[in-house]
């Protein structure tokens, strides 16, 4: 595969060029082709309220999933179910890798002391990765790493901070790339001489924020012990902003509980299409054949599930757990600080649209998979970069211009009904918005604010909806698709995180 060749380009041009497009359309088109703009939005509105009342049903089903599962004792659903052919509950080890770059280790020991609090599993069978950078100064290093080996001596089965060297040439630096080499090495000194089995060893990428349920790696044995696929799998948690959501804007509270609850719906998805996301378990296997992450390729969670499914010809998985994994929305020094923190951290997200690009060529060459995988996993990956930089133009101008530019389109039937059918659809949406709204209140730890009082507080930040989706999702998924057209790359940039332990 040549990333440098004219066809490469032109697949990585696709995503902005389609939104462009779609933005600009019902203002051209509602010149030149206005009933066709009229159905192109009510085809469009039929969609949004189907996804809607979808998200709303799966998610509500995901709800009750999560609360039965966090009653489990995993080791004692192994002892109850356990069958011949399946793994030594005991025997399986996991090795969790958390890149840091200059984070405060106060946010570090977020990951690491949720990983102490694991329960119904040894301890000893958890191994501790804490990848650093060299750019990050040698005495930042050693303090992160007097730090843990003080506070959690003989806690883990290991703990391990290799370094990350700067300026490798072909690298960009990021989570990706300290991800591969703290892999790479793991798998040197302690697979490959024998202290740990390559095949009795998961892995599991996860930011320096996170938050891990209790019975995480008890359910992930438990998961790893019994499926036949194992080697070709990944394990996905539901990612919930719960940890810092009372004290960040509105406006990121907003994106964040969309986000929430839409992910409990995505990781159900019936055609088994999504992605692993953010925090996310693989078997060590899986990441060894694939080759490690990708270092030219900044958004690494999707992409490191394409490179394993065409590397698996197509075979690859994604099985969920519902314990859910909670993490920081992004903050800052202050209220327009964050803002642009979470813009940032979206811009980044969106990056991702050059998995597109890499997915249409990597498909014209494993044509040993059949085709309809292959193009079903394209259509997955171009409609959520589409629908995310679009979306918010067709559900509100594409309603409204084409009336509004045409006068005598608005003199025609299909002109006259259209902003009618549009109230109409998206008045029905407001009822999956608040099935939402109110799961997702009542997944926040217990330790938020969770009264009556409270929530009818919050349903006040809800009308702000329709400027915060478009500030922190729509535009820097439209900046990140409209840089990419024009080839201008991106640099990666942390999210800023206060960490503070609640």
């Amino acid at each position: 595969m040549n990333k440098n060749s004219a066809t490469y380009r032109l697949w990585e041009i696709l995503p902005g060029a389609f939104a462009w497009t779609t933005i600009t359309f019902p203002i051209w088109g509602s010149f030149i082709v206005p009933k066709l703009v009229a159905y192109f939005v009510i085809g469009f509105l039929i969609y949004w309220i189907y996804q809607s009342y979808k998200s709303a049903i799966f998610a509500t089903i995901g709800y009750f999933k999560i609360k039965k599962q966090k009653t489990f004792n995993w080791q004692e659903k192994y002892q109850q179910d356990k069958k011949k052919d399946w793994l030594d509950f005991n025997q399986i080890h996991h090795a969790i890798f958390i890149s840091s770059y200059k984070e405060p280790v106060e946010v570090i020991d977020m990951a690491v002391s949720s990983l102490a609090a694991q329960i119904n599993i040894n301890l000893k069978n958890i191994h501790v990765v804490i990848g650093q950078e060299e750019r990050a100064g040698q005495e930042n290093n050693q303090n992160t790493i007097k730090y843990f080996q003080n506070k959690y001596k003989n806690v883990f089965g290991h703990l391990y901070f290799p370094v990350h060297p700067k300026d490798i040439p072909g690298e960009i630096a990021g989570k990706h790339t300290n991800e591969a080499w703290a892999a790479k090495n793991f798998k040197k000194e302690f697979i490959d001489n024998g202290s740990l089995s390559l095949k009795l060893t998961t892995l599991t990428s996860c930011d320096v924020d996170t938050i891990f349920n209790p019975n995480y790696f008890s359910a992930l044995s438990y998961h790893f012990s019994y499926q036949p696929n194992r080697y070709q799998s990944f394990w996905q948690s539901p990612i919930f902003w719960h940890h810092n959501i009372d004290r960040v804007p509105a406006p990121i509270k907003i994106i964040g509980t969309l986000g929430n609850v839409i992910h409990i719906a995505n990781i159900q998805e019936p055609d088994g299409l999504f992605f692993n996301y953010s925090c996310y378990s693989s078997s060590f296997v899986l990441i060894n054949q694939t080759g490690y992450w990708d270092p030219d390729f900044i958004p690494e969670d999707w992409h490191i599930f394409l490179q394993s499914f065409f590397a698996t010809k197509g075979h690859v998985t994604i099985t969920p757990i519902f314990l859910p994994t909670v993490v920081d929305a992004p903050e800052g020094k202050n209220y327009f600080d964050a803002i642009k923190n979470r813009y940032q951290q979206c811009l980044r997200h969106a990056w991702g649209a050059t998995d597109i690009a890499y997915a249409i060529e990597q498909s014209r060459i494993h044509t040993d998979i059949p085709l309809i995988t292959r193009l079903l996993r394209i259509f997955k990956l171009v409609e959520t970069h589409f629908i995310w930089s679009s979306n918010w133009f067709i559900l509100t101008l594409g309603t409204s211009l084409p009336v509004l530019l045409n006068p005598r389109f608005f003199q025609t039937s299909i002109g006259y009904n259209l902003p009618r059918i549009s109230n109409v659809i998206l008045s029905l949406c407001l009822i999956p918005l608040f099935v939402l709204i109110v799961l997702d209140w009542k997944l926040r730890p217990d330790s938020k604010n969770k009264n009556f009082f409270d929530f009818l507080k919050n349903l006040i930040y809800w009308p702000l909806m329709p400027v915060a989706t478009l500030v922190l999702s729509v535009l820097p998924g439209l900046h990140s698709h409209t840089r990419l057209m024009l080839g201008k790359r991106i640099e990666y940039k942390t999210t800023i995180k206060k960490g503070k332990l609640t």
